[in-house]
């Protein structure tokens, strides 16, 4: 059911967001030129990796410059970028992963490989047995103000009581955070 929901969905989403994504290309190509999109390696259900899309929010050789995180004022995110991060528009592309079942509209956020380590084996198995999504429960309460014990918290949370209710509440939550109160 989740998985049917996921790809209704992701399709009306797709449709009814095209002129978004359009202008955001075309926005991020004017700025700073080639590629669009940026692929990142990420981790999903059950511990598989895939490549995690979103639109390029960076220069072009930031992951040679810095770390795989960024800091609230990091110089490599371009003036775009800023715009993308803020309105979570360059989050967009992910649509794709959900379509190809790599990811869910509504998970706990798809961590990198490096970050293995910040969990203990328990916690990082119950996170991965789900899909990752586009927002979790983290993002609709706490959006980026979260500390990483509250995100792994409310992470751990959405897996053990996951249903299609939450999934609703939780994409309910993350529009209004998008559309005023709380977002970044």
């Amino acid at each position: 059911m989740k998985r049917t929901f996921d790809i209704v969905v992701a399709c009306v989403a797709l449709l009814l967001l095209s002129p978004v994504l359009l202008l955001a290309a075309l926005a991020v190509v004017l700025e700073d030129g080639r590629p669009v999109l940026f692929r990142q390696t990420r981790v999903g259900t059950q511990g598989r990796e895939f490549g995690l899309l979103k639109f390029r929010s960076m220069v072009r050789n930031a992951a040679s410059i810095g770390p795989y995180f960024t800091a609230s004022n990091d110089p490599r995110i371009t003036r775009v970028g800023r715009f993308l991060r803020r309105s979570s528009i360059d989050e967009l592309p992910q649509i794709f992963n959900v379509l190809r079942g790599e990811m869910s509209l509504v998970g706990p956020r798809p961590d990198v490989p490096a970050q293995r380590s910040l969990y203990s084996e328990a916690d990082w198995t119950q996170r991965l047995s789900v899909r990752p999504g586009i927002t979790g429960l983290a993002q609709a309460l706490l959006r980026s103000e979260a500390t990483p014990d509250q995100r792994l918290a409310l992470d751990l949370r959405s897996t053990r009581e996951a249903s299609l209710w939450l999934d609703l509440r939780i994409l309910w939550w993350t529009l209004r955070r998008l559309g005023g109160a709380g977002s970044n």
